[in-house]
């Protein structure tokens, strides 16, 4: 794991959180006709990418070293749950021109940091 960009991914999906509840507080569904979702789309797209290249380094790290104690079942499936949240998440945001579109978007994003750290407590763990 890259540990500077883990926390980056935690920062922007908290910044991603965020926006999202504010845009459930105002009652505001998620569109991609709005201005700020617009760039509220442009962090998702930035942070699920973010997240792609976190896995990949990852993978390769473990796949080409010591495994040591990390419980390798475990860690994949964070690692595969945290890059597809996301997505589900968004679109599913997308489907629902409710305030709650902009709620599950707000769910998903929150789920990133949690199962980053729970990455982070795995890999720490590995020997």
């Amino acid at each position: 794991m890259i540990q500077v960009l883990a926390t980056a991914l935690t920062v922007l999906a908290l910044v991603a959180a965020l926006w999202s509840l504010v845009l459930v507080v105002t009652d505001r569904p998620i569109t991609l006709a709005t201005k700020p979702t617009l760039g509220l789309a442009g962090v998702v797209v930035l942070l699920e990418a973010g997240l792609l290249v976190q896995a990949v380094a990852a993978t390769v790290t473990v796949l080409g070293s010591d495994r040591g104690g990390l419980d390798t079942a475990t860690f994949f499936g964070y690692l595969v749950a945290v890059a597809a949240v996301l997505p589900v998440g968004a679109f599913w945001a997308l489907g629902d021109r409710s305030r709650w579109g902009a709620g599950v978007l707000a769910v998903a994003c929150l789920s990133v940091p949690v199962m980053i750290l729970r990455l982070d407590q795995l890999w720490a763990h590995r020997g």
